[in-house]
């Protein structure tokens, strides 16, 4: 008995040293800030998209409807879940020691912060591929993209972040709390071991990836508006290239600004294995910005919307002066402008083509 080590709790191990200068008063107050604010703006963004469906029920809108409701409602309950957590264990006074006996709080913490953190980059990823083949190819996604096939893609991605999250618990691999004492993670500190490396590197790789999907599709998507726009010589579509190209660029600065700090630091702890003080609270740090994702995407998917832009642009113009675009001709379906557009296009190339043929019947 008397050389016996002490208890260790499972998930928890020996506490080290390297604890993050956490205040209580503060972390409380923010992290309750955070998740109301979370929880309002995407129940805001939830009553606009649910009476957006109610009022346009097009094939075309009804994909882009669906995934932005499973991204408002993926970010809701994150906030709802892993934010409740987070402000227990705050007012608990970060003592897991009473109320973590069997990790199965820890582990619940740790699985809702990687599946609500893969999950959305996924669907964001997705939501931009969609909307790269709706400007791309607009007759394919009219008659291919269909509701059945939006509930099949939201299904495997919520399933595959389900399984990247239940992976450690299926490997026997337990969460691990932070040198914070405020919330649970894989194992961050002293990572010796492949499979620990492994966790950290798969997390901040499908990240990444998912990012730099989004990032390449909405750069296509960008520049094929772009093209259209100073081809065409049709109003119709002007209104709405302005409003996808100021969507894509805010998607992608959020995005990549909010999750970028804490995907690069978890792939240089797996790559490096050592951190110290510093990188502790620089994790701390990383991870609140990650949280913002989930408070910005309702704004940036939703509420930047015509009548927000319109506002915006009446405010530019009053204080330059210069007249910018014409928002008179402000179609309702981003997807039927695009149709509207290729058909057009599609007209003029075959009537080009019957006008030659004479010709070079003629010439003969």
């Amino acid at each position: 008995m008397n050389s016996s080590k002490p208890p260790v709790l499972a998930g928890i191990g020996i506490f080290s040293n390297t604890t993050c200068r956490t205040e209580k008063k503060i972390s409380v107050f923010f992290s309750v800030i955070f998740m109301t604010v979370g929880i309002l703006s995407n129940t805001l963004a939830i009553g606009i998209l649910m009476k957006a469906y109610q009022r346009f029920r097009q094939k075309s809108k009804a994909s882009f409807l669906l995934f932005a409701s499973g991204l408002v409602i993926t970010d809701l309950l994150g906030h709802l879940i892993a934010g409740t957590i987070a402000v227990f264990v705050y007012i608990s006074d970060k003592d897991w020691i009473r109320f973590n006996q069997s990790n199965v709080l820890c582990s619940i913490f740790g699985i809702c912060l990687v599946f609500f953190g893969l999950c959305p980059l996924f669907l964001g990823s997705v939501m931009a591929v969609e909307r790269c083949i709706g400007v791309t190819k607009p007759i394919f996604h009219s008659t291919k993209m269909t509701s059945k096939h939006v509930k099949m893609m939201l299904t495997v991605v919520c399933l595959f972040a389900i399984f990247i999250a239940l992976l450690p618990i299926f490997r026997l691999r337990a969460y691990q709390i932070q040198a914070s004492r405020t919330w649970c993670f894989y194992k961050t500190e002293h990572v010796e071991e492949w499979e620990d490396r492994f966790y950290l590197l798969l997390f901040s790789c499908l990240g990444l990836l998912a990012l730099g999907i989004s990032f390449l599709c909405n750069a296509v998507t960008g520049i094929t508006l772009l093209r259209v726009k100073f081809k065409s010589q049709h109003r119709q579509g002007r209104s709405h290239h302005f409003e996808m190209i100021i969507q894509l660029l805010a998607i992608m600065c959020v995005s990549c600004i909010c999750w970028s700090p804490f995907l690069v630091t978890m792939a240089s702890i797996g790559i490096n294995e050592n951190h110290s003080q510093e990188s502790c609270e620089t994790i701390l740090f990383a991870l609140r910005m990650a949280t913002w994702n989930q408070i910005l995407d309702p704004w940036v998917y939703i509420l930047l919307r015509k009548a927000v832009l319109k506002k915006l642009y009446k405010i530019a113009r009053r204080c330059c002066g210069v007249h910018l675009i014409n928002f008179h001709m402000w179609e309702l379906s981003s997807i039927k402008n695009s149709l509207k557009v290729a058909a057009i296009s599609d007209s003029q190339v075959t009537s080009k083509q019957m006008n030659q043929q004479p010709l070079s019947s003629t010439m003969q």
